[in-house]
């Protein structure tokens, strides 16, 4: 018997829909998975509210979403909302825009904690890798707009914690330059090393089995070390891509011009702008955990806290 449910991410960069077929063993059927990239989280670093125009792309997309469920005939429908949404003054205003967006489906948008949102992608991460086999701990790096979040455990969550460096946040902070100057860079990886310090605090790197990069950045860099042709989800998912050859796609994609970047064939257009910075962070956590745990594997996937939330729509996590 399956239960079919639907899931909203909103970040600080995107919205993405998933509805999907949950079945009594976990699995998700996937029916409707769709993004967009509204850049809710515009400015927000330096003003602290939503600007009236990212609000408008994001409203715009949620009544577009909820006719999706309907349409679908999603039986419940979960709408979490995560960094910018914290962060944000005026997160009222938005809260109560998605909730008229969803109207008759009674959908309370639900702006959360960070070790909320660590548990949902640690719990949409891990699925498929434990039934490959492939031996924890795992540690999760979901890198989203304005935070990263790092997530350790195996079976559950052992520990995790979100710091506020993501690749819209890092760009407008610190990389304003096209490409980004040395000083530039420099000055955005004190920012992230800073944030991986206070990270370490309570998340332990040492002794991982894989690390699991997560959300647009990371499944962007993967597919720049693959060479891939066009964006092909199903290439990148579950990509086992060695850690050097994510560096060096790291380093490549920081030093590109924005034009170089719209060139290439898998770039989304709403990342050309802060690819770099997601890049530079990315770079950052591999170096620490390399360190940390030498030899560790490094796995892509695109099963992430969209999932999460679609499995804690159905009571499967």
């Amino acid at each position: 018997m399956t239960r079919r449910v639907a899931a909203v991410d909103c970040g600080t960069n995107s919205i993405r829909l998933l509805v999907a077929d949950v079945g009594t063993d976990g699995l998700l059927t996937d029916v409707v998975r769709r993004m967009e990239v509204v850049r809710l989280g515009q400015g927000i670093d330096r003003t602290g509210v939503i600007a009236p125009e990212a609000m408008e792309r994001t409203l715009a997309a949620a009544r577009e979403y909820a006719g999706q469920c309907r349409e679908h005939g999603a039986e419940a429908v979960r709408f979490v909302a995560t960094s910018a949404s914290r962060d944000a003054r005026n997160a009222d205003e938005f809260v109560a825009g998605v909730r008229d967006a969803f109207g008759d489906l009674d959908v309370a948008p639900e702006v959360v904690a960070g070790d909320v949102e660590a548990r949902l992608s640690f719990t949409g991460a891990t699925g498929d890798l434990r039934r490959l086999g492939l031996a924890g701990p795992y540690l999760v790096v979901d890198l989203g707009g304005g935070s990263t979040e790092l997530v350790r455990g195996t079976d559950d969550v052992e520990a995790g914690r979100s710091v506020d460096v993501g690749c819209v946040r890092m760009t407008e902070r610190h990389l304003s330059g096209d490409p980004p100057t040395g000083a530039e860079t420099e000055a955005a990886r004190a920012d992230v090393r800073a944030a991986l310090d206070a990270a370490e605090e309570v998340v332990d790197l040492t002794g991982l089995g894989a690390v699991v990069g997560l959300a647009g950045s990371i499944t962007t860099v993967t597919a720049h070390a693959l060479g891939l042709g066009r964006y092909d989800r199903d290439a990148i998912h579950l990509a086992q891509v060695p850690l050097a050859a994510h560096r060096t796609s790291c380093a490549v994609l920081l030093a590109m011009s924005r034009t170089e970047r719209a060139a290439l064939p898998y770039m989304h257009p709403g990342r050309i702008d802060v690819i770099g910075a997601g890049a530079l962070v990315w770079d950052e956590v591999l170096a620490r955990v390399a360190a940390r745990s030498p030899g560790v594997r490094v796995v892509t996937s695109e099963h992430d806290i969209l999932d999460g939330i679609a499995l804690s729509v159905a009571g499967s996590s």
